[in-house]
């Protein structure tokens, strides 16, 4: 089979388990498996779907062992070379680094892209004319990524730094710096500028551009996914994979690559407003279900139905923008605003929308206890 440079594979990590979405997300069963606002796909086959048009059946899914078997059944589309196995959490760059050495290896200098499991993205089509463009920037020797034009002044996000746009590639723009989450000052200020843009951790980049730059920035660990890579599709896989990978650094795509090579000039960003949200807390999901039930007539109320559990009733009296999520009981609401309930049948979350952010605090609580079938 020929291979052409202009081919574009696609690389999902899914990992994470997706602490502020407790108790809906667990380690043994996180979020991007879910289907959490009714599309009637997860978020993992919703993403799969997403970059078929641009990828084709050129999609590698790398997640951890233990999600393999249920990985493998909700994309029985994918063939069983198009999945990478983790035996142990290494963050983005290991992941991203094995794909794209393997990819490399069995198709030459191709073009991939790093997209995450658990996004949402509501214009499709605003997302292939990014991608597109970002492919562009990446033929032109660019580490390409894709920022999202911010809709508020932000604080759970990092932001990309724009500068002048890219005579080679129109739409494209140099990047100058990655910045931390900012403090809400000087989120606003960023905004105000227009020059900055929200970071999803969407990566595009020749295999070969990309694993120069992992070599340069970050030798030992370039060492190691090349050591695993090498044996991947020989019968020295387990071994080598067993002797090298615990000894991968634990380092972000972001930290190990993007933000060393913005400062050498080798970082293009594509703008982009296409609808995008990382789903990172119920305070998304509410947003995200109470704009699908928008109209003048709809209720204030919206449920879901827990995967497992029966259709149950919600009743509610003067209680306005409120999710509940039901399992095998009915739940009443009465005089609160603002609220999600949760119900899993093991276990029941009361947050408000302005405190979604710290469920994840109350799984820290949980883990305390011991009781670690619950996260």
């Amino acid at each position: 089979m020929t291979i052409t440079l202009n081919e574009f594979h696609a690389i999902i990590p899914a990992g994470g388990a997706g602490t502020r979405l407790w108790p809906i997300s667990r380690a043994s069963s996180p979020k991007f498996l879910k289907d959490l606002t009714g599309a009637g796909a997860s978020l993992l086959q919703q993403t799969v779907s997403r970059l078929a048009p641009l990828a084709g059946q050129n999609i590698m899914v790398v997640t951890g062992t233990t999600h393999i078997p249920s990985v493998v059944r909700q994309l029985p589309q994918l063939g069983e070379e198009q999945f990478i196995a983790e035996p142990s959490a290494r963050d983005s760059m290991a992941a991203i680094g094995l794909a794209a050495a393997i990819i490399n290896q069995r198709y030459g200098d191709v073009v991939v892209g790093s997209f995450a499991a658990d996004h949402l993205i509501s214009d499709p089509r605003k997302f292939e004319k990014a991608v597109s463009t970002a492919i562009d920037a990446a033929n032109a020797g660019y580490v390409s990524t894709i920022g999202i034009q911010p809709q508020s002044p932000a604080t759970g996000f990092g932001y990309i730094q724009a500068d002048h746009e890219l005579s080679a590639v129109p739409g494209s723009y140099a990047v100058t710096e990655f910045l931390e989450k900012p403090d809400i000052q000087t989120a606003r200020s960023y905004v105000a500028s227009g020059n900055y843009f929200w970071n999803a951790g969407m990566f595009v980049a020749r295999a070969d551009v990309l694993l120069t730059a992992l070599e340069k920035y970050e030798p030992k660990l370039h060492a190691g996914i090349m050591s695993i890579a090498t044996a991947w599709d020989s019968d020295d896989r387990e071994q080598v994979l067993d002797a090298h990978w615990p000894e991968l650094k634990k380092i972000a795509i972001d930290h190990a690559i993007a933000e060393p090579l913005a400062d050498d000039g080798g970082i293009a960003v594509v703008p982009a407003d296409m609808g995008w949200t990382d789903i990172g807390d119920f305070s998304a999901v509410n947003e995200i279900l109470q704009d699908a039930n928008s109209s003048p007539n709809a209720p204030t109320i919206t449920k879901r139905v827990v995967e497992g559990g029966t259709q149950q009733s919600v009743l509610s009296v003067e209680s306005t923008n409120c999710t509940v999520f039901t399992y095998d009981r009915p739940i009443s609401l009465v005089g609160v605003n603002d609220v999600v309930v949760v119900d899993t049948g093991d276990a029941l979350l009361v947050t408000s929308i302005a405190h979604a952010q710290n469920v994840k605090d109350v799984v820290e609580q949980v883990r305390a206890t011991g009781r670690t079938d619950l996260v």
